[in-house]
């Protein structure tokens, strides 16, 4: 075992035992030290021992960590190093050390410092066990600024997203709200829709880096996740491996109709949307932050294709239909791309804003009766639960898991951001229901000849758990 001492901060003077599974410092609730510092993340920083060596993982964190006073993402740990996270300066001291005054401990080459293979790179968590943990700081003024902020900026972006997106405002603020809560979006409709050009208007108007995939029968997983090439060293003569990335590399990466591909290459996807990560050979790479993956699909057609696996289709936050345009829509549809319209956009947030943004979603308080009417809205949904009504375990062959809870609050909380709100209501996690709910709820036979669709199921079991709430769709 290891310890920490802190320094600095709320906790100066406090030692933490670390032990060999890791242990995880934060401002949240799942961190195993809170922290009361309000420029450190819900989940700062990871302490564990791996491969006989201790390491320290910043977990994406919004202010970044540092280490002897260099910013890293993960580095190897031996004794005596000053670890500082926000206004927060600790010691880290390895098996047996006595706790010292600050010192600078000798740097390891970078080529020593490096992550090990499979290590969960840049985005593991860090781990401290302390017996009075700092309770959850109450909303700070910057959060409330920042809120305001974004509520300007939604309005903003919709007025610059209109300029090329005529209507689909509701596809619009779904996609949005899966982008500030980090969850990724499966957009579904017939071709022609402008699904793609959506997806790579918003990355423009948030100034992310975009990658487009056409997926084909043809596609491999290297091909979405990079591959080793051998190359000669000039200089050397010697031959040496260097990994090429693919376009996963990428902060919104379009996955366009992701059920034409193998599920071979479709699992190639799972990690990169769970871990935020990717492994090649032996080796792991971090995606860069915020990532998200965008994919359509056609439900029209679906000769030569390739049905999302269920694991993989919980792994999506939303799934989002783009329906056809109103009448009067689709006549400003014709005119503007028949005509001649200047289309420049401004960017209105960047990846450092928005993950920022991120950080004060995971901060949003949630009454326990809104967290109970998402959990009963789950559990109703699985016809073997004594909860559910009749018609689930007539009409729905399997129900939501825990997940759907999980994304129902989150989308609630991003729900209430964009509408400048710092709390999160019954109507919020109503109002996500169908996006969130839809692909998780499989019909039985009986439903699909009587016509009932899992939209329908989801509005009746609204109307039956909140009476008073009227969804539109």
């Amino acid at each position: 075992m290891a310890k920490i001492v802190f320094r600095t901060g709320a906790h100066s003077g406090q030692e933490v035992t670390v032990l060999e599974s890791g242990i995880t410092l934060g401002r949240g609730t799942r961190a195993t030290v809170m922290i009361a510092d309000r420029l450190v993340s819900g989940e700062h920083l990871t302490i564990k021992r791996q491969d006989g060596r201790w390491w320290a993982y910043d977990m994406n964190s919004s202010n970044g960590s540092r280490v002897n006073g260099d910013d890293f993402k993960a580095v190897a740990l031996t004794g005596g190093e000053k670890i500082e996270i926000g206004e927060t300066a600790l010691d880290f001291l390895a098996d047996g050390e006595a706790a010292m005054p600050f010192q600078s401990a000798p740097r390891q080459p970078p080529s020593e410092r490096m992550a090990p293979a499979g290590a969960g790179a840049a985005r593991s968590t860090v781990v401290v066990k302390s017996a009075k943990p700092a309770p959850l700081a109450d909303p700070t003024s910057d959060d409330l600024a920042l809120i305001r902020e974004i509520h300007d900026a939604h309005r903003r972006m919709k007025a610059q997203l209109s300029r090329v997106i005529v209507g689909q405002e509701q596809v619009i603020d779904e996609v949005l709200m899966a982008v500030i809560s980090r969850g990724h979006a499966l957009l579904v409709g017939v071709p022609g829709l402008a699904k793609t050009l959506l997806i790579s208007t918003i990355s423009h108007v948030l100034d992310l880096s975009f990658k487009r995939v056409q997926f084909t029968p043809d596609l491999m997983p290297s091909d979405i996740t990079g591959t080793d090439v051998l190359e000669e060293d000039h200089t050397t003569g010697k031959r040496v491996f260097r990994f090429v990335r693919g376009p996963l590399f990428a902060n919104m990466v379009l996955a366009d109709e992701i059920n034409r591909t193998p599920p071979k290459t479709q699992a190639a996807l799972l990690e990169a949307m769970q871990e935020h990560r990717v492994t090649v050979g032996n080796e792991t790479y971090p995606l860069p932050a915020p990532f998200f993956v965008l994919a359509t699909q056609n439900p029209i057609e679906q000769e030569g294709t390739y049905a999302l696996p269920e694991a993989q289709l919980d792994r999506f936050m939303f799934n989002i239909v783009v329906d056809y345009p109103s009448p009067d829509e689709e006549s400003q549809i014709i005119r503007q791309v028949t005509g001649h319209q200047d289309t420049h956009l401004e960017a209105l947030l960047d990846a450092q804003q928005l993950l920022r943004l991120q950080q004060v979603v995971k901060r949003i308080p949630v009454a326990d009766h809104v967290i109970e009417f998402a959990r009963d809205l789950a559990r109703a949904t699985r016809p073997k639960q004594p909860e559910a009504p009749d018609f689930v375990r007539e009409m729905v062959s399997w129900g939501a898991g825990p997940r759907a809870g999980i994304y129902l609050v989150t989308g609630a909380k991003a729900r209430a951001v964009l509408e400048g709100r710092y709390h999160a209501t019954t109507a919020d996690v109503a109002a996500v229901a169908l996006p969130v709910l839809r692909h998780r709820v499989i019909t039985t036979f009986n439903a699909e000849a009587a016509g009932v669709t899992s939209d329908q199921i989801v509005q009746k079991l609204i109307a039956l758990l909140r009476p008073s709430e009227s969804l539109n769709v």
